[in-house]
């Protein structure tokens, strides 16, 4: 396939700008850019000051819009003039300062041949000296500060997102003694008073005491559990550790209520097979087999609550959860 050269016409004649005759214009153009680098620096700086000092629910009043929040607009206008500035400071660098000769180079649909490639690389070498970058440390200066303080902005926002979750991600309420109550009533259940094929949605004792001093429903979210009365005959298997009392009770088992997918709430039993579906995206458990997953996207089984009976024989929780609830996350380990 032969390719003809591309014409173009004729092109008007090449006139020099002012800073290529002119050293002192070169010049003047260099701290233009420098200075534009360095303003977006400072707009940078005025972001996290902003930050830091403007309280979140402070209004600012606003000319014939009323009022705003005056964080928001604070952030939005030093950020977006920071950004706005290294564009700005590319862009007059390019048209000052940057070689404007049009240069025409040809397509080749094949791999290019070696000499090709030695010349491209060295015409690459060639833009980067006419570029003035090594000749300019001003301007690479500033545009390499710029830069990194654009970026700071980012990073103070990290702060928005919380303190770290510390061991909430693994940890529950559950512990060893706990009453596990139905989540509607908040009565406490006997062993008599499921049936088998019998579903219960349950919560551990003290859950409205949690959620009220937190002031949210995380701690519920985490400890909601299910409890599932089949024939013992019937339990293939739970996850008791070898060598340990079983942690099922007179064929009632405790799971997590939470799918080990995304999270969903789960519900939808079957009991004639025993499985456990989740609404969501149809992950399924065998609660007769230790939870394990028998289908869909869910990689582990359902972590189950080791249960026993108090003194009074109402169930109650032999330990915590001896795995983390709900969806797999990388810092498992």
């Amino acid at each position: 396939m032969t390719i003809e050269p591309y014409d173009s016409g004729d092109l008007p004649e090449h006139k020099p700008r002012r800073s290529d005759v002119d050293p002192k214009a070169a010049k003047r153009a260099e701290r233009q850019v420098g200075f534009l680098f360095i303003a977006s620096g400072l707009a940078s700086a005025a972001f996290i000051v902003a930050y830091i000092v403007t309280p979140v629910d402070k209004e600012m009043p606003l000319p014939g819009f009323g009022s705003t929040n005056a964080s928001n607009l604070l952030l939005g206008i030093t950020m977006g003039l920071a950004l706005f500035l290294i564009g700005a400071a590319a862009i007059h660098w390019a048209k000052k300062l940057m070689p404007d000769v049009e240069v025409v180079q040809e397509r080749s649909p094949e791999s290019s041949e070696a000499e090709h490639r030695d010349a491209l690389l060295d015409e690459y070498r060639r833009g980067i000296d006419e570029s003035g970058v090594k000749r300019r440390p001003f301007i690479l200066g500033s545009m390499a500060a710029a830069l990194g303080l654009a970026g700071l902005p980012a990073v103070v926002l990290l702060r928005d997102l919380g303190p770290l979750p510390a061991d909430a991600l693994t940890k529950t309420m559950w512990e060893r003694g706990m009453h596990i109550l139905i989540a509607e009533t908040e009565q406490k259940i006997r062993p008599e008073d499921m049936q088998v094929g019998t579903l219960i949605s349950a919560v551990p004792e003290g859950i409205d005491l949690v959620m009220e001093e937190a002031g949210n429903l995380n701690e519920l979210a985490k400890s909601a559990v299910m409890l599932i009365r089949m024939d013992p005959a019937e339990i293939v298997a739970d996850q008791t550790p070898e060598g340990k009392e079983p942690w099922s009770y007179e064929g009632i088992l405790c799971f997590s209520k939470i799918c080990t997918h995304v999270g969903c709430p789960l519900g939808l039993y079957e009991q004639l097979t025993h499985h456990m579906l989740c609404p969501c995206h149809q992950s399924t458990f065998d609660l007769a087999d230790a939870g394990n997953v028998i289908f869909g996207p869910s990689s582990r089984s359902l972590p189950q609550l080791a249960i026993t009976v108090d003194e009074d024989g109402y169930l109650i929780a032999r330990e915590g959860f001896a795995e983390p609830v709900g969806p797999s996350f990388w810092e498992r380990g």
